[in-house]
């Protein structure tokens, strides 16, 4: 059993932003791991927000700002594609 506030479930907002990622060109699909209740991207991390963290094998890792605090995601991404999609992702903001 998961520990409990750990899920993989996210708000609306970030689902639409999640949708947008997914719509991208070179993208395969969108994980969306660990949430963390509480926590937070700064000042101009509104709802919805993505943060690209780090770039790895196969795509890239991110978080979003969810109504409730941080939700992790891994983006898919095929080879070749990753500067793209993430200058794309930023664009997103």
């Amino acid at each position: 059993m998961p520990s409990r506030g750990r899920h993989q479930s996210t708000s609306k907002e970030c689902q639409r932003t999640i949708k947008k990622i997914e719509s991208l060109d070179g993208v395969i699909g969108v994980i969306i791991g660990l949430s963390y209740g509480g926590k937070s991207l700064g000042q101009k991390g509104r709802t919805g927000a993505v943060k690209i963290q780090r770039r790895e094998p196969g795509g890239l890792k991110g978080v979003t700002q969810s109504a409730k605090g941080l939700q992790e995601l891994f983006i898919r991404i095929e080879a070749g594609k990753e500067e793209a999609v993430a200058q794309a992702i930023e664009g997103l903001q």
